[in-house]
């Protein structure tokens, strides 16, 4: 767990200009896990990071990651104007959708984003989309189905996802787009979330290197780079191993080195497309307390709610939580602590041993730097909470405000209510 960057006196500062709740992001703590990250894979003869837009859709922080060297990983039209807005373009996008409409396809290719399929049907859509041609350069997202065991609850087992293409379609769908033309092919998977065991990131690179020999073999072509995905996770609980990307990108120079070298196949460039492990330890959510409550279990009222934050309530998934100005104060008391949602899995704790929370204490809610705001939502009329940023030089900004009702009717039409007609 990383220590929150303010100091107690200076949150209560904070919470003064930006009522509760709110979510805090520390810019250098970001930037230095960023260069790990990129110094972990420098022992390639290319590096690519795709920062996966979904986990923190915020160009001030994709400017950030831009400056830092990184691309971005899209799944949306609005994902792709983001990354515009950053300042990242062209071969720095890598578009990773699933059931795409066709517009989205043309908005990428007229703005020279790398187009990754996620089906063999999606070469003729794609075509048809671009009026009968396709790109100069094709990505296709493998699901290895059963050749791939491990992962989690979150991703689920590779033959019951809906993502990718067999093995047998892979192959089929290079010697198509070979014939079509496409000069330039790379080669995607994503089979993991939150995995904290680096040897299953190695043996996916192997996986990869598998195909990417028998696309020689078979079709006649070179792969050019490979996107060995995301799933990278963070040690959200206590006890828990930071990923040694380190050790991960050793060993998966080895199967270069044993398999990609000999083949001819020097320079592959090695991408991945990680969200959390960049900016999720360096993400707080800012809550107070409001409300206490005492019946079969004592609980603890925040302002904020699963609205903000869904990850506990909808996975189960454990964040770390602390009192600010209590760091140091005995866990002597055991809470759920919960949101207003009218949900009974409004929870972000549940019996957990915290010093004594008074009402209007700061609670704290770490590690929520990636798919947090970002998997914010609307149920019960809820607003969702605002973004601040703080940066190397310490100052504190703002970079998305918190939601008014005003947005919230923003999409309603009233006109037949007011007017009579309805």
């Amino acid at each position: 767990m990383n220590t929150f960057p303010l100091t107690h006196e200076q949150l209560l500062e904070l919470v003064k200009k930006y009522p509760t709740p709110f979510y805090l992001y520390d810019e250098k703590g970001i930037r230095d896990n960023m260069h790990y990250f990129k110094n972990a894979f420098s022992i390639f003869p290319e590096f690519r990071e795709y920062f996966a837009v979904k986990a923190l859709p915020n160009p001030y922080i994709l400017k950030i990651l831009k400056s830092e060297g990184c691309g971005g990983d899209c799944s949306s039209l609005p994902e792709l104007m983001l990354c515009d807005k950053a300042g990242i373009a062209g071969k720095g996008v890598m578009f990773t959708s699933n059931e795409t409409p066709a517009e989205e396809y043309v908005y990428a290719y007229e703005h020279g984003d790398i187009i990754n399929l996620d089906d063999i049907t999606h070469i003729e859509y794609l075509k048809k989309a671009l009026g009968g041609k396709l790109p100069d350069t094709i990505c296709f997202r493998y699901n290895p189905g059963p050749l791939k065991e491990g992962g989690n609850a979150i991703i689920g087992k590779p033959e019951e996802a809906k993502y990718g293409l067999t093995y047998k379609q892979m192959i089929e769908a290079y010697k198509t787009c070979k014939a079509e033309g496409v000069k330039h092919f790379g080669l995607h998977t994503m089979v993991a979330s939150n995995e904290l065991n680096p040897d299953f990131f190695v043996d996916t690179a192997h996986l990869v290197f598998d195909l990417v020999l028998d696309v020689q073999k078979q079709v006649g072509i070179n792969i050019e780079f490979v996107d060995l995905g995301g799933g990278v996770g963070i040690p959200y609980r206590p006890g828990q191993k930071k990923v040694d990307l380190e050790y991960v990108a050793r060993e998966i120079r080895k199967l270069y080195d044993s398999m990609i070298v000999p083949a001819g196949l020097d320079p592959l460039a090695i991408c991945f497309e990680c969200g959390r492990p960049i900016t999720g330890p360096y993400g707080w959510l800012v809550t107070k307390a409001v409300h206490e409550k005492h019946i079969y279990r004592e609980y603890i009222g925040c302002d904020a709610s699963m609205a903000d934050l869904m990850r506990p309530g909808m996975y189960g998934a454990y964040h770390e939580v602390t009192v600010s100005g209590k760091e140091n104060a005995p866990k002597d008391h055991v809470y759920d602590v919960v949101g207003s949602l009218c949900e009974n899995c409004d929870k972000f704790a549940v019996q957990r041993k915290l010093p004594k929370i008074d009402i209007g204490d700061l609670i704290i809610i770490h590690d929520a730097g990636a798919h947090g705001r970002s998997m914010g939502f609307n149920y019960n009329g809820k607003l969702r909470a605002g973004e601040l940023i703080k940066r190397c030089d310490g100052s504190v900004v703002q970079i998305r405000r918190r939601e008014t009702i005003e947005d919230y009717f923003a999409t309603l039409d009233f006109t037949g209510l007011t007017d009579g007609s309805w």
